[in-house]
C-alpha cells in the first residue's frame, strides 16, 4: 500500500485519465509495464528453451534460473540502467541476467531489440482484443433483450431527424446491434489475422540464427516455429523487416475506430431521445444532473461514450502515417507514436463498451411520450388510409385528396402557429363528407398498423443472426456493471 507521501507525489503529476479514471482493470494491466517486461523475460526464456531443444549449448539449470525470475523485475535497477544506456531492452537485459548470473551469456542470444519489443506489442493487442470481444458480445446480448423486450412497441420514425413513418422501439435498437455485430466480426477477424512477428533478426534475414546453427536452415525455420507456438500463436509473418509491417496497426486501429463509430452513433441517439423524453439512460437516485438546474436528467454516459469515441476514431491516423514513413527495414520515429497510440487505442475502446453496458442494462422507455408524440404526426401520416377507405366506401379520390388537404393544413396551422394539438382527425369526424368511415377511424389510426414488418425483423432479426453469434461468449454474459465514476 502506497505511503501517504507517495499518494501525494502521485497527485503532483499528470496521470492519464483513460486509466485513472476510466479503464478496467484488466485491461490497464494488459499495457501496464509489468505485464511488458514480464512478457521480453518470457520471450527470452521461450528463446534459450527452443535454441536448447536445436542443440545450442544451453543448460537445465540456465533455464531454470530464468523461470524462476521471470516476474523477479528490479524496476529501480532497470531505470538506473535505461537512464545510463539509453536502451530499453539491453536495461532489461541487465537487469535479468543481474538475477540469473548463471543464464546471463544467453539471454537474448542471436536476437535483436525488436524480438521482445513487437512480439510484445503482438501479444498484448491479441490478448487486448481478448479482454475487449466479451465485452462488446455483452453489449450485444443486453441490446437483443431491449429489442424483442419492445419489438412491438410503435414509435416514430425519424429520417433528416423530421417525422417519417412509424417503427418500433425494437426494430430501432436492431439497427444498432447490427452495427456492432459488424464490429464483433471485425474484431474477431482482426485478432485472427495477427501473427507473431517471430526469430527474425535484425533486419529480417535470420542472418544472427542461421550462424548459431551453423548454416541449417531448417533449425532456423523450426526455431521460428517453436517460439512461435510458445507465444500462443498458430503463425508467424513469414516476411519482417527489423519490425513486423506497421500496417497491422493500421488494421489493428481500423476496426477499434470503426467500433467508435458506432458506440458514438448509436449515443448520439439516445441523447436525441432523452432530449425527446422518450427514453433514457440510468440514472442514479442520488446523481445530479446540474449544479445549477437540479431539474436536469442529463445524459452523461451517452455523453461520456461519443467524448471518448471521437478520441477513439482520430487515433487510426497515428498508424496509418506512421506505416507511411516507415523507411526500408525499419525508423525508429515509430516508437514514441506507438506507446501512445496502441495503448489508447484499446483503453477507450474498453471504456467506452464498459459505459454503453451500463447504458444498455438500465435504459429506461417512456410509452406514454411515445404515444403522444405519435398522436401529433400520425394523422398526417394516415391521410393516404383515409384516401382509400373512401375510396373503397364509394366516393371520389381526387375530391377526398382535396377535402384532406384542406383540413390537414387548417390542422397544421393550428399546430405551427398556435401551438396546439393536432386536431385533424377531430375535423374529419366533424365533416359529414368522411361519415361513411367514421366507425373505421380508430382501426386506420391504430399504430401498430403503421409499422410494417418491424415486430417480425426483429424476432428474425435476433434468432438468425444475433444470438447465433453469441454463443462462443455465453459464459461471459453474466453480472451487470456499475461504473465507477
Amino acid at each position: 500500500m502506497a505511503t501517504p507521501g507517495a499518494e501525494e507525489d502521485a497527485l503532483a503529476r499528470y496521470r492519464s485519465p483513460l486509466v485513472s479514471r476510466y479503464a478496467s482493470a484488466e485491461m490497464g494491466f494488459n499495457f501496464s509495464e509489468r505485464k511488458k517486461f514480464g512478457t521480453w523475460r518470457r520471450l527470452w526464456l521461450y528463446l534459450a528453451q527452443a535454441e536448447k531443444s536445436l542443440g545450442l549449448p544451453i543448460t537445465d539449470e540456465q533455464i531454470q534460473e530464468m523461470e524462476a525470475n521471470l516476474d523477479n523485475i528490479d524496476f529501480k535497477m532497470a531505470a538506473e540502467e535505461e537512464k545510463k544506456l539509453r536502451h530499453d531492452v539491453m536495461a532489461h537485459v541487465h537487469t535479468f541476467a543481474h538475477c540469473c548470473p548463471k543464464a546471463a551469456a544467453i539471454i537474448h542470444l542471436g536476437a535483436t531489440s525488436c524480438y521482445v519489443g513487437d512480439n510484445t506489442d503482438l501479444i498484448v493487442l491479441r490478448d487486448g482484443f481478448n479482454l475487449l470481444l466479451p465485452k462488446l458480445a455483452r453489449v450485444i446480448s443486453r441490446l437483443a433483450d431491449f429489442a424483442e423486450k419492445y419489438a412491438d412497441l410503435p414509435t416514430l420514425g425519424f429520417t433528416h431527424y423530421q417525422p417519417a413513418q412509424l417503427t418500433t422501439v425494437g426494430k430501432r435498437c436492431c439497427l444498432w446491434i447490427q452495427d456492432l455485430c459488424m464490429d464483433l466480426q471485425n474484431l474477431e477477424r482482426a485478432r485472427d489475422d495477427l501473427r507473431f512477428r517471430g526469430v527474425k533478426g535484425t533486419t529480417g534475414t535470420q542472418a544472427s540464427f542461421l550462424q548459431l546453427f551453423e548454416g541449417d536452415h531448417s533449425k532456423v525455420e523450426e526455431l521460428d516455429r517453436l517460439v512461435t507456438a510458445k507465444a500462443g500463436f498458430k503463425r508467424s509473418y513469414m516476411v519482417t523487416g527489423q519490425t513486423y509491417s506497421r500496417k497491422v496497426d493500421i488494421e489493428v486501429l481500423s476496426v477499434l475506430a470503426s467500433l467508435g463509430a458506432s458506440i458514438h452513433k448509436i449515443c448520439t441517439d439516445i441523447r436525441l431521445l432523452a432530449n425527446l423524453k422518450e427514453i433514457e439512460e440510468p440514472f442514479e437516485k442520488d446523481q445530479i444532473g446540474s449544479s445549477a438546474m437540479p431539474y436536469k436528467r442529463n445524459p452523461m454516459r451517452s455523453e461520456r461514450c461519443c467524448s471518448l469515441a471521437r478520441h477513439l476514431m482520430t487515433l487510426v491516423l497515428d498508424p496509418l502515417q506512421t506505416a507511411s514513413v516507415q523507411w526500408f527495414e525499419r525508423t525508429l520515429d515509430d516508437s514514441a507514436n506507438r506507446r501512445v497510440c496502441l495503448a489508447e487505442a484499446f483503453l477507450t475502446a474498453d471504456i467506452i463498451l464498459s459505459t454503453l453496458q451500463n447504458i444498455s442494462e438500465g435504459l429506461v422507455v417512456y410509452p406514454k411520450v411515445i404515444e403522444r408524440r405519435i398522436r401529433q404526426e400520425l394523422p398526417f401520416m394516415a391521410t393516404e388510409n383515409l384516401i382509400m377507405a373512401m375510396v373503397k366506401a364509394g366516393g371520389n379520390r381526387q375530391d377526398c385528396h382535396e377535402k384532406i388537404r384542406v383540413l390537414s393544413q387548417q390542422a397544421a396551422a393550428v399546430v405551427k402557429q398556435e401551438g396546439g394539438d393536432n386536431d385533424f382527425i377531430a375535423r374529419v369526424r366533424a365533416d359529414p363528407y368522411f361519415s361513411p368511415i367514421h366507425k373505421q377511424l380508430e382501426s386506420l389510426l391504430d399504430p401498430s398498423s403503421f409499422t410494417g414488418r418491424a415486430p417480425q425483423q426483429v424476432t428474425k432479426f435476433l434468432k438468425e443472426e444475433v444470438r447465433p453469434v453469441l454463443i462462443p461468449y455465453q459464459s461471459k454474459m453474466g453480472g451487470k456493471i456499475e461504473l465507477a465514476l
